[in-house]
């Protein structure tokens, strides 16, 4: 399985083991209001999701990446790219979530940009997208940051434990032919 290593992190699969402090990030309402999946209500909930998780790591082809982000020993965050095929074969989303006490110090792009290049380098993605809740700016400027591109600002989006609906943005990068610009 990858590991992927920058200046400051270190991104490895999540999995079962991850439990507690996944949880810690995954139910913070605070943190969470604009993830479509979450918070998660119970542990149990976060359990599945990480059993999921590590149950794609071990297939020939996972349609999804789910990468623990490690700022030493202590997991910051998690990075994740999903190349289930509704994009195309040759494409992928991305996404991230952060706990609060770690935004704002550049680790969610440095992350990020480790996964685009894996998504590139690894998978053999030629194209990355990702969405947020336009009410987001931070995770839009992050999407910017990345070099990605508004392709979309009128989609919408329906939370499946709300029933709430908001505008959506989607932005999206294309790799450049043989030069990596990440």
């Amino acid at each position: 399985m990858p590991e992927l290593h920058t200046a400051r992190l270190v991104l490895r699969p999540l999995g079962p083991a991850d439990l507690d402090a996944v949880h810690r990030y995954a139910s913070d309402r605070a943190l969470t209001r604009y993830m479509l999946f979450l918070p998660n209500e119970t542990r149990e909930e976060t359990a599945a999701f990480l059993r999921d998780a590590a149950a794609q790591w071990e297939k020939e082809k996972p349609s999804a990446y789910e990468f623990g982000v490690l700022l030493g020993d202590e997991l910051i965050g998690a990075v994740s790219v999903y190349c289930d095929g509704e994009l195309g074969e040759d494409a992928g989303e991305l996404g991230w979530v952060f706990r609060s006490e770690y935004q704002k110090r550049g680790y969610a792009l440095e992350a990020a940009r480790a996964v685009a290049g894996f998504a590139r380098e690894t998978l053999g993605l030629t194209r990355l997208v990702a969405h947020c809740d336009a009410r987001n700016r931070p995770s839009a400027r992050l999407m910017e940051r990345l070099g990605m591109t508004l392709e979309d600002a009128e989609g919408e989006r329906t939370y499946p434990k709300t029933g709430e609906t908001a505008r959506e943005l989607c932005y999206a990068m294309t790799f450049p032919g043989e030069e990596v610009n990440i």
